[in-house]
């Protein structure tokens, strides 16, 4: 994959929420996984970054209350008792999985664990916190997702192969933004399978009754 490749690309209310640390960590690992990917959005977040950096310099300072000491410590041993968040990384270099993932999945493809969902499309849940569901999804060559419309927002970035919907055609290191807006069909393209990063802080909204009556056992 090059990076001229790349044409859809992360928003910028949430290239400035990844910023400000506000996305739910499932976004955030989304997000950051198209950043390792993605040199256009990596200088993107650079100035979003230095620009929160000013705005910091020039706010007025605040009284700090006289526990403010204690209670910091007391979050950064709360902190140390979570997963660490998701951060950005340079090109993922070997391996197909981008770096902020592997660091959840415990290595790369090879050790993923796949769960069987139907009609030969495969997930792994990763174990994220704050009110959003991260997953892997492998979609084999010329299969189809079901017909779904979304609850809220949904973050799918291609790690491999690609797949087409109602929107465009995506490739490796695209990343489609889907809303309430949206209902589609992702197929993956005939060639390859398709190995995709999805993030939703809603469950999807399928229009067949099949897929509804599995969902909340696959926690779609």
């Amino acid at each position: 994959m090059t990076q001229d490749k790349i044409k859809h690309h992360l928003t910028d209310p949430l290239l400035m929420a990844y910023s400000a640390g506000t996305l739910p960590e499932a976004f955030s690992l989304a997000v950051a996984a198209h950043i390792s990917m993605c040199d256009e959005c990596r200088a993107r977040l650079g100035a979003f970054d230095t620009v929160g950096g000013a705005l910091m310099e020039h706010c007025d300072e605040a009284e700090m209350a006289e526990d403010s000491l204690d209670t910091t410590l007391g979050l950064i041993d709360l902190a140390e008792t979570r997963p660490a968040a998701p951060v950005a990384s340079a090109p993922r270099g070997d391996g197909l999985l981008p770096a902020p993932v592997r660091a959840y999945v415990g290595g790369d493809l090879d050790a993923v664990r796949w769960r069987p969902v139907g009609m030969g499309v495969k997930q792994a849940i990763l174990p994220t916190q704050g009110g959003a569901t991260a997953r892997l999804l492998y979609i084999p060559a010329g299969a189809a997702v079901p017909d779904h419309g979304h609850n809220g927002t949904e973050l799918t970035l291609v790690l491999r192969g690609a797949f087409e919907d109602e929107v465009d055609h995506f490739g490796p290191g695209d990343i489609e933004v889907a809303n309430e807006d949206l209902d589609h069909t992702p197929i993956a393209d005939i060639g390859e399978d398709c190995i995709c990063l999805a993030a939703t802080d809603a469950p999807l909204r399928f229009n067949s009754w099949l897929p509804r009556i599995a969902q909340p056992f696959l926690r779609i």
